[in-house]
């Protein structure tokens, strides 16, 4: 800038920049700014000064958590790039206990290939993110959510699921949705076939007549289309 090298990064690059950190400094943020994230600058080499920055959790974030846990998503996993101090102090915001900080974006596809080993193969795991860093973490997990409105281009091309408005709950609202529909095609399929051969065995004994045909075949169909219907409403 104005021929001057500047840096602005965390400690690991004021090192790197040959700027030594005032002791003062390293790792220490005012009282209202505990868990503030430490941005360093530097020009020349030499230390200038600090940026604290403190996140702001979304409104429904620790409802959407909690609402997570009662719909059986039992394991909840905070990955961030920020220092441990925040990442602890967020995830106590949020109930989250099981946390990883200062993260850099490999990191993060790191750790997500151990949780992906953990995982049994019945379950799938859900990545939600909004940067740039979370592409390649978004693309690598068995569902991507992003965030649509506040969320980088790369994110939003590299999530299967984009929430346009950036309400954490609507990814609970997405699961029920989904349960919902399995639940009624699970349904429709059992009463759609069950009937059907119900009607076979009648007709075999001479039981059932065209009166009986027409309800297995286009009476079921009807009575299909009324409970899928019911997918309409989802709270």
């Amino acid at each position: 800038v104005d021929g001057r090298e500047i840096a602005v990064g965390n400690a690991s690059l004021m090192a790197l920049a040959g700027a030594s950190l005032p002791l003062s400094s390293i790792g220490s943020a005012p009282d209202n700014y505990s868990a503030a994230t430490c941005v360093y600058i530097a020009a020349d080499g030499k230390y200038e000064g600090r940026i604290l920055i403190s996140d702001q959790l979304k409104p429904t974030a620790r409802d959407a958590v909690n609402s997570l846990r009662e719909n059986g998503i039992d394991r909840v996993v905070m990955l961030t790039g920020d220092r441990a101090e925040t990442a602890a102090a967020v995830g106590a915001d949020l109930g989250i206990s099981e946390y990883y900080s200062e993260l850099l974006p490999a990191d993060k596809v790191e750790k997500l290939e151990l949780l992906l080993a953990e995982t049994e193969s019945k379950y799938k795991l859900a990545f939600t993110g909004d940067g740039i860093n979370d592409a390649p973490v978004l693309v690598r997990a068995d569902v991507g959510i992003a965030m649509g409105g506040i969320g980088s281009d790369a994110a939003i091309e590299a999530a299967d699921v984009v929430l346009m408005d950036d309400d954490p709950m609507k990814i609970v609202k997405a699961i029920r949705i989904s349960r919902k529909c399995m639940r009624i095609i699970y349904e429709n399929i059992v009463f759609s076939i069950g009937v059907k051969l119900l009607a076979l065995a009648l007709v075999a004994f001479g039981i059932g007549g065209m009166w009986l045909a027409v309800f297995a075949d286009v009476g079921v169909m009807v009575l299909a289309v009324l409970n899928a219907i019911r997918a309409l409403k989802t709270t």
